[in-house]
C-alpha cells in the first residue's frame, strides 16, 4: 500500500497588507518618524492600516507517494503560495506539512542564478542549493547540458542567455536532481513546443519511476495527460479533489469562471473583466473590460487573447490593433467592450487573458484570468485536420463606453 509523501493538516498562509490613507502625500522624513515610533511604541502609523489577506485557510489533503498532482484554480486562488510552503521557501502561519523525501522544486525561471557566472558555474550553485553534492553533480553533469541544449553557451555568463535558454536550464537540474518530490509552477510555458515536449516527458518518466510530482498548470490537457490526481483550489481552500477528468469540469463549468472583479487600486488595474453568458452559447464572444487608475493614462489599450484547450493562443487582438471609431484620452477610468460575432471556435475548454497598456508600457498582465466553456453552435458536418487548428484571423469590432 503507497504511503504519503505529502500530508497537509490545517495548513494556513496569512500576508499583512498596508493601506496608506488617500489624499495625504508622506515624505521619506514622515516615513522615517512613523517607522521610529511604531518601534518605539509599537503603534501604527496614523496615515495607514493594515489588513489580514489569507492566500491559503485551512488546508488539509494526503499525496500519496507516486502521484501526478494537477493543481488548478484561477490566479489568486493560493497555488504558488502553496508550492512555495511545500518546498520550504516560506513558512505556514498556520497548521503542519509532513515531507517523506527530498523535494526539487522549480518554481521561478532562473531562480538559485547568479547572472555573473557561467552556465556551468551555475549548474553547481544551483545543484547545491537544491541538495545535490558535488559528486552527483558531476556524474550527471553531462547529462543535465545535453537536455537543456545549452553546450555552445556554457561558459558564457547567464545574464546573456535569454528566458528560454534560462528555463531549460534550470529544468534541466532541477529534473535531474532525482528528488523524491518535485515541484513544477507553470514554468512549461516559457518554453518553445520542442522543450515543453522534452520537459513533459521528463515528468512523465520521473512519475513512472514512483517519485511524487506536483504540477501547476493553466494548460488543461498538460494536467489530463500526466495527472493522476488533481486538486483545484479557489479563493485558497480546496474546493475539490479527485479524478483529473471530473476535476477540470468542476474548473471550467462554474459560472463565476465567466466573469472577474477587483476593487481600485493605488495602481491601474482592470476592475472587472465579463463574458457574457448569453451571446456566448449564441456562438458570439462579447468580453467587457472595465478598467481605473489613480491617475490619467496617456493612451488606454486593452489586448485579450483566447487560449485553446492545451494552452496555445488561438487569436488576440487590441485596441490599437483594431480601433475603435473613436478613442479615449487620458483617461482614469473607462469601459471598453470586444465583440465578436460567430466566433470562429471549435466546442471546448479555453482560457482567457488580458491586459491594459498606455500605450507605450503594459500596466497590468492577467494570464489566463478567465476560463469558458464554448459549445459550437453550429458544427460543421465534417471533421477538420487539427494539423490546422491553433490560429485564427480575425476582424473584431472594439467600442470604447
Amino acid at each position: 500500500m503507497p504511503v504519503n509523501a505529502i500530508q497537509v493538516e490545517g495548513v494556513g498562509k496569512r500576508y499583512v497588507i498596508q493601506h496608506q490613507s488617500p489624499g495625504r502625500y508622506t515624505t521619506l522624513r514622515d516615513t522615517m518618524v512613523h517607522g521610529f515610533k511604531r518601534f518605539l511604541k509599537q503603534s501604527p502609523s496614523p496615515h495607514s492600516s493594515q489588513e489580514d489577506f489569507w492566500a491559503l485557510k485551512d488546508l488539509s489533503f494526503e499525496i500519496k507517494q507516486g502521484n501526478v498532482v494537477g493543481i488548478i484554480g484561477r490566479n489568486g486562488a493560493g497555488k504558488s503560495t502553496l508550492l512555495k510552503i511545500l518546498s520550504r521557501i516560506t513558512e505556514p502561519t498556520t497548521g503542519r506539512i509532513t515531507l517523506r523525501g527530498r523535494v526539487a522544486s522549480l518554481l521561478e525561471v532562473g531562480t538559485g542564478f547568479h547572472p555573473e557566472l557561467s552556465g556551468r558555474e551555475n549548474i553547481f550553485l544551483n545543484g547545491a542549493i537544491l541538495g545535490m553534492t558535488r559528486q552527483e553533480i558531476r556524474r550527471k553533469f553531462d547529462e543535465i547540458v545535453s537536455f537543456a541544449e545549452v553546450e555552445q553557451f556554457l561558459d558564457t555568463p547567464v545574464k546573456r542567455y535569454s528566458s528560454g535558454m534560462y528555463v531549460r536550464l534550470a529544468f534541466a537540474v532541477a529534473a535531474h536532481l532525482e528528488p523524491e518530490i518535485l515541484v513544477v509552477d507553470e514554468v512549461l510555458a516559457v518554453g518553445d513546443a520542442h522543450f515543453q515536449k522534452k520537459c513533459l516527458g521528463r515528468i512523465e518518466s520521473v512519475a513512472n519511476e514512483g517519485r511524487t510530482v506536483l504540477l501547476v498548470s493553466h494548460q488543461m490537457d498538460v494536467i489530463k495527460r500526466l495527472a493522476t490526481v488533481s486538486m483545484l483550489l479557489k479563493n485558497g481552500t480546496v474546493a475539490m479533489f479527485g479524478q483529473p477528468d471530473i476535476v477540470i469540469q468542476r474548473y471550467m463549468s462554474e459560472a463565476d469562471l465567466l466573469e472577474i472583479t477587483q476593487e481600485d487600486s493605488s495602481s491601474p488595474v482592470m476592475t472587472r473583466i465579463h463574458i457574457n453568458p448569453v451571446r456566448l452559447g449564441r456562438g458570439d464572444l462579447e468580453i467587457t473590460v472595465t478598467y481605473s487608475s489613480p491617475r490619467p493614462i496617456a493612451k488606454p489599450t486593452v489586448g485579450l487573447v483566447v487560449h485553446g484547450p492545451g494552452g496555445a493562443p488561438v487569436f488576440g487582438s487590441n485596441t490599437l490593433m483594431h480601433p475603435a471609431p473613436v478613442q479615449p484620452n487620458s483617461l482614469t477610468r473607462g469601459s471598453v467592450s470586444f465583440m465578436l460575432p460567430n466566433a470562429p471556435l471549435l466546442t471546448g475548454d479555453y482560457t482567457l487573458s488580458a491586459w491594459l497598456n498606455d500605450g507605450y508600457v503594459t500596466l497590468q498582465h492577467l494570464p489566463h484570468t478567465l476560463a469558458f466553456s464554448y459549445q459550437d453552435p453550429s458544427p460543421p458536418e465534417y471533421h477538420v485536420d487539427s494539423m490546422i487548428l491553433g490560429s485564427s484571423k480575425i476582424t473584431p469590432t472594439w467600442t470604447f463606453l
